[in-house]
């Protein structure tokens, strides 16, 4: 009964208007009081800021805060695959004849993930990542390999919790919810960057201008509040790093396993 009365609850509040609300306020002159609270609510870590704290005129403008040049080290091998985020892995493993198993509980396929594009076909015995980015994390989004931009696709949608919750009782939130798909290829193949949308998230945008190639590390996107970012690796060119991925906590430019040629 809980369970149902709480999911129930999200589906209601899991609407496009409530969180271009909550946008709004935060991308407001009102909303730079909160963040001081904010921060330490969630334990931010504001030294590593590009700015001091009274610089940011916004919380949005907070929440979209660059770090300080050179905190992250990227890791350089030609044929390693990257974390695009600091984030907490939640899901990792094998593509099975088009379906991802088993995430929080849940199957999901591709043809779904990837709202039916033609590409799907690349990855329908590839492997995946699933990224969580909690309200504590940087949320801006860079490149995971050295590649370019080949597609980019807008896919509306929901806005439910990617949280453990959500993944756990909504039904495939990460195909329901809006994301931002981003197609890349490099030496080694394609790699699609799935960028999902969640509650109270206003938007998820790309960095300005448009770039069509990328180096590892470089800026990609930004998450207006807190979400997931799903990794898909073509057929046959990736294997994961031997320490293992699932359950993983992981910081933007770190290693997450090696490409190889099909």
């Amino acid at each position: 009964m809980a369970k149902w009365l709480l999911r129930s609850m999200t589906e209601l509040s899991s609407r496009k208007w409530i969180s271009r609300i909550t946008g709004k306020f935060a991308q407001s002159a009102a909303s730079r009081g909160f963040i001081s609270r904010f921060a330490k609510t969630y334990g931010i870590r504001i030294e590593d800021a590009e700015k001091p704290l009274s610089q940011y005129k916004t919380l949005n403008e907070f929440f979209t805060r660059r770090l300080k040049p050179g905190l992250r080290e990227i890791h350089t091998g030609e044929d390693s695959l990257v974390s695009p985020v600091d984030a907490l892995i939640t899901g990792a493993g094998p593509i099975s004849s088009g379906t991802i198993l088993n995430v929080k509980g849940q199957n999901y396929t591709i043809v779904e993930l990837l709202n039916q594009s033609p590409r799907t076909a690349n990855y329908m015995n590839g492997y995946y990542i699933v990224l969580y980015l909690s309200p504590t994390d940087y949320h801006r989004i860079h490149s995971p390999v050295n590649g370019r931009i080949v597609e980019r696709e807008h896919v509306p949608g929901k806005v439910y919790p990617v949280n453990d919750f959500g993944l756990r009782h909504m039904r495939r939130v990460l195909s329901r919810n809006e994301r931002l798909i981003t197609y890349m290829r490099h030496d080694f193949g394609e790699t699609a960057v799935v960028k999902v949308g969640a509650m109270n998230v206003s938007s998820i945008q790309y960095v300005l201008p448009l770039q069509d190639h990328l180096s590892k590390g470089d800026e990609l996107a930004y998450f207006e509040f807190g979400s997931t970012v799903v990794l898909l690796m073509e057929d046959g060119t990736f294997n994961p790093r031997e320490e293992g991925l699932l359950g993983k906590k992981v910081s933007m430019g770190e290693k997450l396993g090696l490409l190889e040629q099909r």
